[in-house]
């Protein structure tokens, strides 16, 4: 996975990468496989001492799930690493995610203001009972909705979003749509581990979230603002055409 990393965007202070789905961020404790961190740590070794925990987290300032693909910002030193720390703890940095999930819907745009709990097996998250309460926001945009003639008497709908997370939370948008009755295709752990007979192999065989971090906006410096992109990859492209010419 590593060798899919690739640079986006690059200056003094701070690099935009484009992380693959299967790779995790930074090492945890259940886990020491290759993650983007090793990857920062020898093609930028001034990273080393950058950040509020370097030695798990070095010049990482935001994360993105294991199986989320997307744009992704390493500071390059502690100052910038403050800067962006800021931005997007004071919702000035514009994050769009796409994502596809089941479902139709019958607003075109909606907001998700729900708190997220941790379950009792530390890793699952949920809008219901739990601990750590933490407010959480979602802004959703429809930008595609697909319907999928399974049978001849059976249709399956999807819909293809744009997605404004206004708050950071683990796993937030996940847990969002999945409350709303509209997991993410590729979601087995808050959607269903069985899938409909009948659907495209592209979709069946998905190893992954249908959910890319498509862009990251904001102000690298005073008097200036950024637009960081990265393209759909290739097994979502596929998966989406699938249904597209099922239709």
């Amino acid at each position: 996975m590593q060798n899919q990393i690739r640079v986006i965007y690059q200056d003094k202070n701070f690099l935009a990468l484009y992380k693959p789905a299967g790779l995790l961020v930074h090492k945890t404790k259940v886990s020491q496989e290759p993650t983007l961190v090793d990857w920062v740590l020898k093609n930028y070794p001034e990273v080393k001492n950058v950040g509020d925990d370097p030695e798990t987290r070095p010049g990482i300032v935001h994360r993105l799930d294991k199986d989320t693909s997307g744009v992704i910002l390493v500071a390059r030193n502690q100052k910038y690493f403050e800067y962006l720390k800021k931005l997007f703890q004071t919702g000035q940095i514009k994050k769009t995610y796409l994502a596809l999930v089941w479902g139709k819907f019958k607003q075109k745009k909606g907001i998700i203001k729900k708190p997220i709990f941790l379950k009792a097996d530390a890793v699952k998250r949920t809008v219901w009972k739990g601990k750590m309460e933490k407010e959480a926001i979602t802004e959703y945009k429809v930008i595609k909705s697909i319907k999928y003639q399974v049978s001849n008497v059976r249709k399956e709908f999807f819909s293809l979003l744009k997605v404004f997370p206004k708050t950071g939370r683990t796993h937030q948008i996940r847990v969002h749509l999945a409350s709303i009755g509209h997991p993410i295709v590729g979601d087995f752990l808050y959607g269903s581990k069985k899938l409909p007979m009948n659907l495209p192999k592209e979709v069946r065989d998905l190893k992954r979230q249908f959910l890319h971090a498509q862009s990251l906006e904001f102000s690298p410096a005073e008097g200036k603002r950024i637009k960081i992109e990265a393209e759909l990859p290739e097994e979502l492209k596929i998966t989406l055409e699938s249904l597209t010419i099922g239709r």
